[in-house]
């Protein structure tokens, strides 16, 4: 990952929570507990959570898997890990690491679940493809990896905004992806499934390994 993308990102962590209330229509996170709703782990599972940001995804995941489970959150901006610590204090069984998703520093078939929002349409190029293909390689075989992600946005107005904001991270292959999603993922796993959000501008790609 570029410096460029660290300083942006570590600014950001002050804004992020936010910014992604605001595009997704999500003030109090509902979305959130819909996509941990829809993770079939159960209690005493291990859950991995890539580009955790200010990881506003695993206290909802803690409750999934309970105390005797674990949730491990990546993110390579340290930014955004220093307000994750904050929210994640009051749980000893969510564990924060600052690495390059690109390269998980995990051993093959650790995990029993894998999860990404709003995070995976903002990388590179083929940093898309080494991701997915460490996310098979991390998952447990049968295991499904969730991504959630900002549906097209229907508004004209909007939709040119959210193009432009993929457009000056460099994602520009994104916008092509997202064109052709469903297929772009079965080329990595099996099976994928769309699951629309009860808001419908959020959007989880259910992908099992």
């Amino acid at each position: 990952m570029s410096n460029y993308r660290r300083i942006y990102y570590n600014l950001f962590s002050q804004f992020y929570d936010g910014f992604v209330a605001l595009h997704s229509s999500d003030t109090r996170g509902d979305l959130r507990t819909f996509l941990a709703n829809n993770l079939p782990v159960t209690k005493a599972e291990v859950v991995l959570d890539l580009c955790t940001g200010t990881a506003s995804l695993l206290p909802v995941l803690h409750q999934k898997v309970g105390p005797g489970g674990k949730v491990i959150g990546v993110d390579f901006s340290r930014g955004m890990l220093r307000v994750a610590r904050e929210k994640t204090k009051p749980y000893d069984n969510i564990q924060l690491i600052e690495a390059d998703i690109c390269a998980l520093p995990f051993r093959d078939t650790a995990f029993d679940a894998v999860t990404c929002s709003y995070a995976f349409y903002e990388l590179k190029g083929e940093a898309q493809d080494r991701v997915l293909k460490e996310v098979r390689r991390v998952l447990k075989p049968t295991r499904v990896f969730l991504m959630m992600e900002h549906d097209i946005p229907a508004n004209a107005l909007i939709r040119t905004l959210f193009y432009i904001r993929l457009a000056s991270m460099g994602a520009k292959r994104a916008i092509s992806i997202l064109r052709h999603e469903k297929s772009f993922l079965e080329s990595y796993f099996p099976e994928v499934k769309k699951i629309v959000t009860p808001n419908g501008r959020t959007k989880i790609m259910m992908c099992t390994n």
